[in-house]
């Protein structure tokens, strides 16, 4: 009896030293009310909040509680205690159930971020009012949002037309996203930003463009009116997490610093030098995303100064156009015909050929991965 009460206390004395933190799972039926009360009346904060463009989950602390709010449309159950631990402790069984009815879920502290699979797809989408794809939303930060993939592509990526159309300051917080990969192109206004150890908040116009590598800590600070950017990730649902301790800007400056392997990069649109494209008559302006990546993704903005036509393919996961100005039309077998004009944008599949044909003053933002 002595050894197996040793070796049960030896058991509790390894799981407590993996656990990292601790959070009560509380289902609520309406997600952003359930915050405005903890956060507005019981002085609660918010630590992680996802998807951004449509919140379902939110991780809030206060008092020394911290809560796992998780929307749901069915039954309220009672709560769960999860205990996030180092993966190389996590017990067996994975749950447990406390007298009462108190469910204990063991979570892994730091799992892998999960690429989904995916799936090739042809999608074009237009501006549309009211309900359903490529009508606005209200997401994180108060920020509206426009679905520009509306099937996500399996899961594996989410590209975002998001506007500000009041400016001012922004209601955000230092935070960082558990991705893949993640970048900014500024379509419209400007917007005040600042990034984890790359100096001095800095004001990104229309035309610019910044990677922002997996976890590097930033905020956004002010906007213009009508700000208007253009996000792309993978996957297309990930985690945001606040950083309450770190400030804004911070004392360190390092502009190589790597995170997960990639470079920061602020791409600025008056600097750029176009060079011939894929197809004759088109110019594009790299961004440096592709190098900065070491070739996971490339981001560029093409334009054609006239009708220019020509045919092309791709070979990669992901390819993506969204029209800045003017217009194109895109035909090939794969595709059918359509016309695409400003704010529209389309997702073209692998090994699909394919024609553009740009009306004057076209401008298109693409983003491919790999670097097309």
């Amino acid at each position: 009896m002595r050894d197996e009460a040793a070796e049960r206390n030896t058991g509790v004395e390894r799981l407590t030293r993996a656990v990292r933190s601790a959070q009560v799972v509380a289902p609520c039926s309406d997600l952003a009310a359930t915050m405005e009360f903890f956060i507005e009346r019981l002085g609660f904060r918010v630590d992680a909040i996802f998807p951004a463009d449509a919140p379902s989950t939110a991780v809030i602390s206060g008092h020394g509680v911290t809560l796992r709010l998780e929307r749901t449309g069915g039954d309220i159950h009672a709560p769960t205690l999860r205990l996030l631990i180092e993966r190389s402790a996590l017990p067996a069984p994975r749950e447990l159930e406390a007298p009462g009815g108190i469910k204990i879920e063991f979570i892994d502290a730091n799992p892998p971020i999960e690429i989904p699979e995916g799936k090739q797809e042809f999608v074009v989408t237009r501006p549309k009012r009211g309900g359903g794809a490529g009508a606005w939303a209200t997401g994180r930060a108060a920020m509206q949002y426009r679905d520009l993939i509306p099937s996500r592509l399996g899961g594996r990526f989410i590209a975002s037309h998001i506007r500000i159309p009041d400016g001012g300051p922004v209601p955000d917080y230092v935070h960082y996203h558990r991705v893949r990969f993640q970048m900014i192109f500024c379509k419209a206004g400007w917007v005040k930003v600042v990034y984890e150890d790359q100096g001095p908040p800095f004001v990104m116009h229309a035309g610019d463009c910044v990677l922002q590598p997996p976890e590097i800590r930033h905020q956004v600070l002010e906007a213009s009116p009508g700000l208007e950017v253009i996000e792309i990730a993978c996957p297309a649902v990930h985690e945001t997490y606040a950083d309450h301790d770190l400030p804004l800007p911070n004392d360190r400056f390092d502009r190589d610093r790597l995170f997960s392997g990639q470079h920061f990069v602020r791409d600025c649109a008056k600097a750029g030098r176009w060079s011939p494209w894929r197809i004759a008559g088109f110019e594009a302006r790299d961004t440096g995303i592709a190098a900065a990546t070491n070739g996971l993704a490339g981001v560029s903005v093409i334009r054609g100064s006239g009708e220019h036509s020509g045919s092309i393919t791709h070979g990669g996961e992901f390819l993506f156009f969204f029209v800045l100005s003017g217009g194109f039309d895109l035909y090939g077998d794969g595709v059918g015909s359509h016309q695409l004009r400003q704010n529209e944008s389309c997702v073209i599949p692998a090994g699909v050929e394919f024609e553009l044909t740009a009306e004057s003053g076209l401008e298109i933002l693409v983003v491919a991965l790999p670097p097309a």
